[in-house]
């Protein structure tokens, strides 16, 4: 009768232990590259912030919402509209791509390129 107790704990044991195993296994990991900007180098407005703001802002901010992002009106709304101060962790625009709603529209690297900007100056460069 004892042999029989032992066996079915450790039967049971062993099915707890290979479900576990299979469950284990059977997880998937991503791994993904996250770009990083070197802060020496120049982030410039026209080659690289107004892209992104095009291509992940424009679409609200296209004229009827402040800031307007459009391509041709962007530099001037963020500027004096006040978006774009030192120090930079705590301009608008850094602050709004970083918290809120925001957040999930830019990506950890293209939100360090915007503070970088910032921080930089905020020249309108090329």
């Amino acid at each position: 009768m004892e042999y029989r107790n032992m066996r079915g704990i450790f039967g049971a044991l062993f099915f707890v232990l290979m479900t576990g195993v299979a469950i284990l296994s059977s997880c998937e990991h991503h791994s993904f590259l996250v770009e990083t900007v070197d802060p020496v180098d120049s982030v410039y407005f026209g080659a690289v912030i107004q892209p992104l703001l095009e291509k992940k802002c424009a679409a609200c901010h296209g004229g009827s919402k402040d800031p307007d992002l459009r391509a041709d009106k962007s530099y001037e709304s963020l500027v004096t509209g006040g978006y774009v101060t030192l120090p930079a962790e705590e301009s608008r625009l850094y602050r709004k791509v970083v918290s809120g709603g925001h957040s999930a529209y830019t990506l950890p690297e293209e939100k360090l390129k915007i503070l970088y900007w910032i921080t930089q100056g905020a020249k309108n460069n090329k």
